[in-house]
């Protein structure tokens, strides 16, 4: 097999399962091939501090994504091209479409009819396993396929995102404008995209813990998307709502904050990667599959439990102190 020059990897549509490919991606620019990824565009943003790489934006659409791919392949030098693998960390059948007709051959899960779209179609893990360690699996195995070195068995106990000087510099500016000092302050995050098996993944009593933690004396902040803006008004009307920010930026905000306190969504996973300090809620989700990846996230709640107020008050006000104390 000739040497591999380039891996496009067709990343996850999630914020939060970005996040959780970290770990693959780290060991697949560990194998010395040059990296194209090939994600949502909000993804270019949040993964501009990893090593140098090409970015190809996906618009979920076949053709569109296709001519974006194709493009891109077509650019390298003929040897460069020969030597390109595609790596499909997505089970769907349009993102191996998009791939087989862009004129890569890939490696991924093989899944029903996808598996004669792929060169290499591999076996999803026999037991279940955390999104981690699913896509970890999935590049150790393709690098294998491929005579690539594959690194080690397992993935780190913990996800790094590394972040931008421009991304340090905007959360720093939104701090000073909004008179928020690092550290002191809880950033909430009221707020979770779709539904998981027809139920709402939001922890019902934001508006609550938010009232409990300004009565102690703690600023409360929320810096949702604006398609996320209003909703998060609602659920916890009485947080400062802070501006917009990129999601590098928003990580870097995370960083700062003195507490995250989120559902177990996209937040609780840029929080782990930006190693924050954190309490995830659970109460539709599966901590076991999901949950945040690193051993310093505290998570209250189980699938079809969500944890009381109170309990939540208590273990956000002990965090508060030890980190003051």
């Amino acid at each position: 097999m000739p040497g591999v020059s380039r891996i496009y990897v067709r990343l996850p549509n999630w914020v939060g399962d970005v996040c959780m490919s970290l770990p693959a991606l780290d060991l697949l620019a560990a194998s010395g091939a040059g990296l194209v990824l090939c994600a949502r565009p909000w993804a270019r943003d949040m993964l501009a501090g990893l090593p140098p790489h090409d970015f190809v934006p996906m618009r979920g659409r076949v053709w569109e994504d296709r001519r974006a791919v194709r493009s891109h392949f077509l650019g390298l030098e003929r040897r460069a091209r020969h030597g390109a693998r595609g790596l499909l960390m997505p089970d769907s059948l349009s993102s191996a479409a998009v791939f087989r007709l862009a004129g890569l051959r890939s490696a991924g899960y093989r899944d029903d009819a996808r598996g004669l779209l792929l060169r290499w179609p591999l076996a999803k893990p026999a037991a279940a396993v955390h999104a981690v360690q699913s896509w970890y699996g999935l590049a150790r195995a393709a690098l294998r396929r491929w005579g690539l070195d594959d690194g080690p068995e397992q993935p780190p106990g913990r996800l790094s995102l590394p972040l931008t000087d421009a991304h340090r510099q905007a959360a720093e500016r939104l701090l000073a404008d909004s008179g928020l000092r690092a550290g002191a302050f809880v950033l909430i995050a009221p707020t979770a995209t779709g539904l998981h098996r027809g139920r709402v993944k939001v922890w019902p009593h934001f508006d609550a813990l938010t009232r409990a933690l300004q009565a102690r004396g703690h600023a409360v902040a929320m810096c949702p998307p604006p398609a996320e803006a209003e909703a998060a008004r609602h659920n916890a009307p009485t947080a400062r709502l802070l501006p917009a920010l990129s999601l590098g930026a928003y990580a870097a905000l995370a960083a700062r904050a003195g507490l995250v306190v989120c559902n177990d969504s996209g937040v609780s996973h840029i929080a782990a990667a930006a190693g924050a300090r954190q309490i995830t809620l659970f109460g539709v989700t599966r901590q076991g599959r999901t949950g945040p990846w690193t051993p310093d996230a505290v998570c209250l709640g189980r699938e079809n439990a969500w944890p009381d107020p109170p309990t939540v008050e208590q273990r956000a006000l002990a965090l508060l102190d030890a980190a003051n104390g």
